[in-house]
């Protein structure tokens, strides 16, 4: 195919560049006692023309060529020293799900199943850092926001994801754990409003988080439609409104993109402790379908099926006396393997 390739091309340069062969002139002359053969006078030039044009129509054809990569997500969040939720959870998913994870970690976090007991924040600089680091070297097919524990380091990272022209961006904002502790401060909803929402492709709040984000109460499921609304409203291009936290034996998910028509996503809830990164799981989940090239409403789909799974396969094994962890690897897929042009650096 390569060689097939280079000769179109020869050809091809051929035709633009006109017959130069033909510009070789021959020119006959007299045998001597040295030489006693007809001389071509330019045949050694036209050689090198040919010489020369055939490696340029090489280089040209190889710089062109697609090279094998992998979909890559990155996810910006927390570390989870339990390895339930945060950077660890998302990177399970993303290989379960056969896409190449990178990680830049915003806090790392002492927590177990039972609770989160500390919090050490990283600087904004060296986030920024970690982030420079992933972007200049590889392409970045999605990205998944977690935990961004001040309004600095949000800033910070809403600067870098558009300087990078960042495609699909999945906000999760992480204020409030399954176990119903608050892990950020009041002071970044203004900053989740005013520089998160114009830039994400999707948000993903539970229902407390959308009641902190909406101003509204949420509690049913006619209250997920208002607050979603309202959202929407602030800016949003689309929100997973997540209603685990609902009463009722069903989990009801309320996906809402504008200009599109909104979309239930229910399964029967599991009776088990076992959800400790569920939300992580989720948003890292949707980053990883649209990394592998799914529309955002049949990456939403995919992946709450996958948590679903993830939930049920693990419901009966415990980890820690709390809320346990999600079995990610419940049938896991070797890494996708995608064309590209010959291009790391993400655009």
């Amino acid at each position: 195919m390569i060689i097939y390739g280079i000769f179109c091309s020869f050809v091809k340069n051929l035709k633009q560049g006109g017959a130069f062969l033909s510009k070789a002139e021959i020119i006959p002359r007299e045998p001597d006692a040295v030489n006693t053969d007809v001389g071509i006078v330019g045949g050694f030039d036209t050689c090198k023309r040919i010489v020369h044009l055939v490696f340029s129509c090489f280089i040209q054809i190889v710089s062109n060529m697609k090279q094998k990569t992998y979909p890559t997500a990155m996810t910006i969040a927390g570390s989870d020293s339990g390895g339930g939720a945060g950077i660890q959870a998302d990177l399970k998913t993303f290989s379960s799900l056969g896409v190449y994870g990178t990680s830049v970690i915003t806090a790392l976090t002492a927590q177990n199943t039972t609770g989160v007991s500390g919090i050490f924040p990283i600087s904004p600089d060296f986030i920024a850092e970690q982030i420079k680091a992933v972007c200049s070297d590889i392409h970045i097919d999605a990205v998944k926001l977690g935990m961004l524990h001040n309004g600095l380091v949000l800033e910070r990272v809403a600067d870098l994801l558009e300087e990078n022209s960042s495609r699909h961006i999945i906000v999760d904002p992480v204020m409030v754990a399954t176990s119903g502790d608050s892990l950020t401060a009041d002071t970044l909803l203004d900053l989740y409003i005013k520089r998160l929402f114009p830039i994400a492709t999707l948000l993903t709040p539970n229902t407390y988080e959308a009641s902190l984000l909406s101003g509204m109460r949420v509690e049913t499921l006619q209250d997920l439609y208002r607050a979603g609304d309202a959202l929407l409203e602030l800016g949003c291009n689309g929100v997973l409104m997540k209603g685990g936290h609902l009463e009722g034996d069903r989990m009801t998910d309320l996906l809402l993109i504008r200009g599109e028509k909104p979309l239930l996503l229910e399964n029967k809830k599991i009776n088990t402790p076992n959800t400790h990164g569920t939300g992580c799981t989720l948003s890292s989940a949707i980053a990883a379908y649209l990394a592998l090239g799914y529309s955002l409403k049949d990456a939403v789909i995919e992946a709450n099926r996958y948590v679903n799974q993830a939930i049920l396969s693990g419901a009966s094994v415990f980890v820690g006396s709390g809320h346990g962890p999600l079995n990610h690897f419940f049938s896991p897929h070797s890494l996708n393997i995608k064309k590209q042009l010959h291009e790391n650096k993400n655009q």
